[in-house]
């Protein structure tokens, strides 16, 4: 704080003024907080599947957390080819959950409840999941458990009467590592996840376990520069082409008609705050 002090009386009342206002300069922070971000990605990757097309995103999220660990929040992203529901063409996630300590690590339980605005219909669906976060020397791990039960926005639904109604559940099961680089701004990522649901297309020719049963990766690194970090990662599935080939021609890119599984690099700009 800059002032231009003109008398003493000015400089006393400066003097006055101070210590109230260093004491809220170093007040602890409040029982709630808000942190959130914003991303520019080079492909909307969802469990090693493109839901942009293999085209650029625009994603954003904040939440809201209470000092007792309990929090909510939610997170958006533009979605085009696989994926696409009409309506915005937008997936729009609400969340909400809690997390605490267990041990030498953190236990994060929650709930998400996925959304798409003006989409169609039977598509929307809600995914319980539960994260166990820890460290090993330099690096840190998590490993986490995500079960949507049985809802119409999973089952293999088609134009046909007797279809619809059908009801299907899914489990996705993954882990995460990272680590920094001594002396450097350099962060080191990995992942991986296994997928097992319903088999072949769900409504409006999506899946979120396409083939039923998958296993998906990922291996990158984040650079902090200034208040931005900028990532690479190289994302793949085991999804093969014969498999692939059973979900054309929702499962392929329109560009060249290769599967939007296939294995890409995939480059970011975030911040956070």
């Amino acid at each position: 704080m800059k002032f231009l002090v003109t008398s003493t009386a000015a400089a006393v009342c400066f003097l006055l003024a101070a210590p109230g206002a260093l004491a809220q300069e170093t007040d602890p922070p409040g029982p709630v907080t808000v942190s959130g971000s914003a991303a520019l990605v080079s492909d909307y990757r969802f469990r090693g599947v493109s839901q942009t097309d293999e085209e650029m995103a625009v994603q954003a999220g904040f939440t809201v957390t209470h000092e007792s660990g309990a929090y909510v929040g939610t997170w958006a992203s533009n979605l085009s080819g696989w994926g696409t529901f009409g309506g915005a063409n937008m997936e729009l996630d609400l969340y909400g959950g809690y997390k605490f300590d267990l041990g030498t690590g953190t236990l994060d339980v929650g709930l998400t409840w996925y959304m798409y605005p003006g989409g169609a219909s039977d598509t929307d669906f809600a995914e319980g999941y539960a994260k166990l976060g820890g460290t090993l020397g330099p690096v840190s791990l998590t490993a986490g458990a995500a079960y949507a039960p049985k809802q119409e926005a999973l089952g293999n639904y088609s134009a046909t009467p007797y279809s619809r109604g059908q009801k299907e559940d899914n489990l996705y099961l993954w882990g995460d590592g990272s680590t920094g680089l001594p002396g450097t701004p350099v962060t080191l990522k990995a992942h991986i996840g296994y997928s097992d649901g319903n088999p072949g297309l769900g409504p409006n020719g999506t899946s979120v376990a396409p083939t039923g049963k998958y296993w998906d990766w990922s291996l990158g690194a984040d650079v902090a520069v200034g208040p931005l970090t900028l990532g690479v990662a190289y994302v793949d599935t085991d999804i093969s082409r014969s498999e692939s080939a059973y979900l054309l021609p929702n499962f392929s890119s329109t560009k060249d008609g290769g599967s939007i599984a296939d294995g890409q690099a995939v480059f970011s700009v975030s911040a956070a705050f």
